[in-house]
C-alpha cells in the first residue's frame, strides 16, 4: 500500500539530490561575469574553464573482472588495493573543446604555478586568456598573484562560492572518471597517469565543445525560488 501511494503521488524516497545555495556576497556579478564569457566570448582571446582534479586514486582490484555476456553487466571485486594518488590540472578551451592538462603529485600554489606556465607554452602568445577558475586559496596565492601580473595576458574570472556547477571543467572530470577512471584498474600511479593522459589524448584528437546555454536571468529565478523556499521552511 505504501508503495502504491508513493508512486500515485510521484515521490521516490529512496532517491536524494545534494545541493548549496551560494552566500556569496558578489554572486550576481561573478554569475554575470562567468555566463558572459560562455555566452559571448571575447575577441581574440580564449576562454578556458580550469581546476584540480585532487587525489585520484590509483586503485587496483583484487581479482580480475568478469567480461560482459549477454544479460549481465561487466564486474569487478567490491575490495581493491591502493596504489597511491595524483591530482589532474586541466583547462578546457570552451570555443573548442581541446584540453591542457598535466598531472602532478600534490595541488599546492607550486603546482597551480607551473599549470600556468603549461598553459602559457600551450596557446598562441598573441591572444588574451581569460580563465575560469574557483576560489581555493592556492589560486589567490600571493607568489600566483606575482606571476599574473608578470603574464598580462591572463585574467581570472572566480567564480561564485559553492557554485562548482557554474565550472565547466568540472562537466568534464565527470567524463573522465565515469568513462575511464571508475571502471579503470591500476597497479600503479603510473599507469593511472598513463590512462589520463591517454584519456586526454583522445579528446583532442576529436575535441567536442561543452556548449553553456542557460542565460543569468533564467538562473537566478532558480536562485530565488529555492531561498524562497529555504525561507518558508525556516520560519516554519
Amino acid at each position: 500500500m505504501v508503495n502504491r501511494v508513493w508512486r500515485a503521488n510521484g515521490l521516490k524516497p529512496h532517491l536524494i539530490k545534494t545541493f548549496k545555495l551560494s552566500n556569496d556576497k558578489q554572486f550576481v556579478e561573478k554569475l554575470t561575469d562567468v555566463v558572459g564569457l560562455y555566452l559571448s566570448p571575447p575577441e581574440h582571446a580564449l576562454v578556458l574553464s580550469c581546476d584540480e582534479k585532487s587525489q585520484i586514486q590509483a586503485l587496483d582490484r583484487t581479482q580480475p573482472g568478469l567480461p560482459l555476456k549477454k544479460g549481465r553487466c561487466g564486474t569487478m571485486t567490491h575490495d581493491y588495493k591502493r596504489h597511491g594518488t595524483t591530482t589532474l590540472f586541466a583547462a578546457l578551451e570552451m570555443a573548442e573543446g581541446k584540453l591542457i592538462g598535466k598531472c602532478m603529485p600534490r595541488h599546492r600554489h607550486q603546482e597551480w604555478i607551473k599549470f600556468l606556465e603549461l598553459i602559457d607554452r600551450q596557446t598562441p602568445s598573441d591572444l588574451d586568456l581569460h580563465l575560469i577558475a574557483d576560489n581555493y586559496c592556492t589560486h589567490k596565492h600571493p607568489r600566483v598573484l606575482r606571476w599574473l601580473k608578470s603574464h598580462p595576458r591572463f585574467h581570472m574570472h572566480f567564480i561564485p562560492t559553492s557554485s562548482s556547477w557554474l565550472n565547466m571543467i568540472e562537466r568534464w572530470f565527470r567524463e573522465i572518471t565515469d568513462k575511464r577512471i571508475r571502471r579503470g584498474a591500476f597497479g600503479s600511479v603510473e599507469q593511472l597517469i598513463a590512462a589520463v593522459e591517454d584519456f586526454m589524448r583522445q579528446q583532442n584528437e576529436n575535441p567536442k565543445p561543452f556548449i553553456w546555454t542557460a542565460p543569468v536571468q533564467d538562473i537566478l529565478e532558480k536562485v530565488r525560488r529555492a531561498k524562497a523556499v529555504l525561507d518558508k521552511m525556516a520560519s516554519e
